[in-house]
C-alpha cells in the first residue's frame, strides 16, 4: 500500500500540497463570489454548484491545479457524511492534498478515513501496483487511529478479495497467525483429526471433505485483568454448498464466505494497534465446504461441543455449524461479551441489502450504545430480533434441532441457532455480506468491511464496562 497519510513536516520540500474545499450547495454562491473572475468562469462553464459528488480541479493562472472543489450537497440529503471524501481519494491524481475546508458537521478524522477507504484497489494479480494520492493531516488529527481504521478495512478487503486458490484454510490460518505475531499474541491451532479428539465435531464435519484440513485458530492478547472480549469469525474459505450444491451463480462469489473471519481479524487488528484495555480472545473457525466421498450429508446427525445433536437439513447451512463449536469454546472462558461475524444468510441481504448488516443481541442494554456509535462513525447496522417463537422452525423429531429452518425469517432462525451455543453469555451476532455489488462513497466495488469501525468506537468508549445484565 502506498503512503496514504502524513503530516505537513513529512511532505517533500518541492512537493505542492493542494488544498481541498468541500462545500454545501447553499454555500456555493458566497464562496464563488470570492474566486478570481477566471476561476469563477471556469467553475461556471463546468456547471459546478457544490451538488452532491461534484468534483472540480480548479486551475490557477499558470494552468496548474490551484485547489480541489468538491460538493457535499444539501445537509438534509447527506447520507454518506464525511465518508463521501472517499470519492476524492479514489479519483485524484498522485500528489499531496489537504482538507482546507469541510462542512461544519463533518468530522475531519472520518473524512480522512473515507479518503483512505476510497483509495483502495486490489492489485495482487495486476502487473502494476496501485499508487494512491496522499492526504496531509493537520497536527490535531489522530493519525494512528485514522491509519489503523483504513489499514484494518483494507486488510479485511484483501482477505476477502483473494480467491480460494490462494486463500484456503492454510492461508487463512497463516494470515491470522501473522496478525497475532505482529502484536505478540498467544496463538493456538487445532487441525484435522485433532478437532475430533478436542471436541470440535461440527467444524471437522463441515471441512473433512476438502483437500486442506479444517481448523480452529485462536489467539489471545492483552492484560488478563482487562475485560475479556471474544471475537469469533466464520472462515469458510469456499462454499460449494456441499452435497446441497449451489448453482453456478450462487457459487461465483463464495470466495467471500470467509468474510466473517476477515471482519473478526480486522476488529482484532484495530483493538491491538490502538492498545485498547481489553483481554482479547479471537477465534477463527476455518473450513472449506467441499464435496467428496467424505462429505457430510443431508439427514446426518452431528454432535457438537455443546452436547447438542444437530440434524443436517441442508449442507449449505454450514457456517452456523462451525460457529457453534467456536462459540462454545469462547464461552468457556467467561468473557464479558462475545461478538461473532459471519457471511451467514441470503435472507439478511434480501431484508436489508448489501450495505446494512443486521445484528442480533441477547442483551438489550448495549444495543442503543452500539447503534449510536455505528451511526456516529457512518458505519451503520440494524438491530434485529431474536424472535424466540421462530425457533420452532428448527425443531427436529430425531435430534435436538435442525441446522436450517426453511424459507421464512432465515437470518432470525440462523441467529436463534447460534444462540443455543453461547451458554447465556452476553453475545452479539453480525450477519455481514462482505461485498459491494457497485462502487459508492469510500466503498469500491468488491470486498468490503462493515460494522467494524463502529464497534471499535463503541469498545473504545467503554462498551465492555456497560451493563450486560439484561
Amino acid at each position: 500500500m502506498s503512503l496514504l497519510f502524513c503530516h505537513f513536516d513529512k511532505v517533500p520540500n518541492l512537493e505542492p500540497v493542494i488544498p481541498i474545499h468541500i462545500l454545501r450547495n447553499d454555500e456555493w454562491e458566497l464562496y464563488a463570489a470570492a474566486l478570481s473572475p477566471a476561476q469563477f468562469n471556469y467553475a461556471k462553464s463546468r456547471n459546478f454548484a457544490a451538488e452532491t459528488g461534484q468534483r472540480l480541479q480548479l486551475p490557477n493562472d499558470a494552468g496548474h491545479i490551484d485547489k480541489i472543489l468538491f460538493g457535499a450537497g444539501a445537509q438534509d440529503k447527506d447520507t454518506s457524511g464525511p465518508i463521501a471524501a472517499g470519492h476524492l481519494g479514489g479519483a485524484l491524481p498522485i500528489g499531496y492534498y489537504s482538507f482546507e475546508r469541510l462542512p461544519n458537521n463533518w468530522n475531519a478524522d472520518l473524512a480522512a478515513i473515507g479518503w483512505g477507504m476510497g483509495t483502495y484497489k486490489f492489485d495482487r494479480y495486476l502487473p502494476d501496483n496501485h499508487i494512491a494520492p496522499t492526504l496531509v493531516l493537520s497536527d490535531d488529527q489522530d493519525l494512528k487511529y485514522i491509519k489503523s481504521a483504513v489499514e484494518a478495512t483494507n486488510f479485511c478487503r484483501d482477505l476477502i478479495n483473494t480467491p480460494a486458490s490462494d486463500m484456503g484454510p492454510v492461508a487463512l490460518q497463516a494470515a491470522a497467525a501473522k496478525l497475532a505475531q505482529n502484536y505478540g499474541a498467544e496463538l493456538r491451532t487445532t487441525i484435522g483429526k485433532d478437532l475430533l479428539s478436542q471436541n470440535f465435531p461440527m467444524i471437522h464435519a463441515v471441512g473433512r471433505a476438502a483437500h486442506e484440513e479444517p481448523r480452529l485458530v485462536e489467539f489471545e492478547w492483552g492484560h488478563p485483568e482487562h475485560p475479556r472480549l471474544a471475537l469469533i469469525g466464520k472462515g469458510i474459505t469456499f462454499d460449494t454448498g456441499g452435497v446441497n450444491m449451489k448453482s453456478a451463480s450462487g457459487a461465483r462469489l463464495m470466495k467471500k464466505d470467509m468474510g466473517g473471519a476477515a471482519h473478526a481479524l480486522a476488529l482484532a487488528h484495530m483493538i491491538m494497534e490502538n492498545n485498547l484495555p481489553i483481554r482479547l480472545h479471537c477465534l477463527i473457525a476455518i473450513a472449506e465446504n467441499s464435496v467428496s466421498a467424505g462429505a457430510y450429508r443431508p439427514g446426518d446427525i452431528l454432535s457438537s461441543r455443546a452436547g447438542l445433536s444437530v440434524e443436517i437439513d441442508n449442507t449449505d447451512a454450514e457456517g452456523r455449524l462451525v460457529l457453534g463449536d467456536a462459540l462454545v469454546r469462547a464461552a468457556e472462558d467467561d468473557p464479558v461479551l462475545m461478538i461473532d461475524f459471519a457471511t451467514l444468510t441470503g435472507a439478511a441481504r434480501v431484508a436489508l441489502g448489501p450495505h446494512l448488516p443486521p445484528f442480533f443481541s441477547n442483551r438489550q442494554n448495549p444495543v442503543a450504545g452500539v447503534l449510536a456509535q455505528t451511526s456516529r462513525q457512518n458505519d451503520p447496522v440494524w438491530h434485529m430480533p431474536l424472535w424466540q417463537p421462530y425457533f420452532s422452525m428448527l425443531n427436529s423429531s430425531i435430534a435436538d434441532m435442525k441446522n436450517s429452518g426453511g424459507g421464512f425469517a432465515g437470518s432470525v432462525t440462523a441467529a436463534l441457532f447460534l444462540e443455543r451455543f453461547v451458554k447465556d453469555m452476553p453475545w452479539m451476532h453480525f450477519d455481514v455480506y462482505g461485498w459491494n455489488p457497485s462502487t459508492y462513497a469510500g466503498h469500491p466495488k468488491g470486498a468490503d468491511m462493515y460494522a467494524v469501525r463502529g464497534l471499535f468506537s463503541w469498545l473504545k468508549a467503554g462498551g465492555l464496562n456497560g451493563d450486560f445484565s439484561e
